[in-house]
Order: C-alpha cells, then structure tokens, then sequence
C-alpha cells in the first residue's frame, strides 16, 4: 500500500472553475484538492500537490518524486502530446505513474488523441472529470 503520493498538474490547469466550464467543470482546482486530501486522510494517506504551467518546473518536480513517493498521478495537459522531456521523466521512474485527463481527450479532437506521455505510465483515466483522480488515487493506494 502507498503511503504518499504526488499530483501534479500541468499548464492551464490553475484555471479550473473559470475555463471552458461545459468541458472541464466548474471545480477549481482548490476544491479538487481538497476532496482529494479529505480522501487521503480517510485511507491514512499522504498526499502532495503541485500545479506549474512550466514544463521545467514539472520535469524537476517528476524528477524529484524519486524518493519518497509510491506513485504519481499525473494531468500533463497539453504537455501530454508535445513533451518528450515529459516521456523521459517519466520513464525514468521506478514508481507508477498514472495519467489523468478531466475530459474526455479522444473525443476532442484529433490534434488530443496521441499522448506520448501515456504509454509510459501505467494507465490513462480520460473524461471522468474529477473523479478520475479519485480513481488513479484508489489505483495507487490499492
């Protein structure tokens, strides 16, 4: 069982609740910060967040986590079809990964479709809004 976790949020991210409400929510990210720690603490779970619009920030944030985190869930926003410093990072890892998306990316267009980010973590949760780090978190803590 994982007893510490890191989220990390990507570019744009900072802006949920405000943007483009019928694709992403109206959550900010606060709220979804709070309920994902509320969760935490009932399962007696750490659990560290960390939000950068910088790819640089993310890179040394992933690189970072190597040691006293048992996994990672990971929004890379539209780092997930651009970076493959991002691929690397993570590939670099010996802990999961798991990539979330809020909504749902293979509905949304071609451009959205290729995440290289995804076939190097363990698993990509898509368009379950919120909830899909919910479910990463359960994943990792299971």
């Amino acid at each position: 069982m994982a007893d510490k976790i890191l989220v990390i949020n990507g570019p744009n991210l900072n802006l949920l609740g405000h943007r483009e409400k019928e694709i992403y929510g109206s959550m900010s990210l606060a709220e979804m910060e709070k309920r994902l720690k509320e969760m935490a603490e009932k399962e007696k779970v750490e659990i560290d967040f960390f939000q950068s619009n910088f790819e640089g920030e993310i890179l040394e944030k992933i690189q970072g986590a190597r040691e006293g985190y048992q996994g990672i869930i990971i929004n890379p926003a539209g780092l997930s079809y651009t970076s493959y410093s991002l691929v690397d990072a993570i590939r670099s890892l010996e802990i999961p990964v798991i990539e979330v998306h809020i909504s749902h990316i293979f509905a949304r267009g071609e451009n959205r479709t290729n995440s290289l980010t995804a076939p190097v973590c363990r698993g990509l949760i898509s368009g379950l809004g919120w909830r899909g780090y919910l479910y990463a978190f359960l994943e990792l803590t299971s």
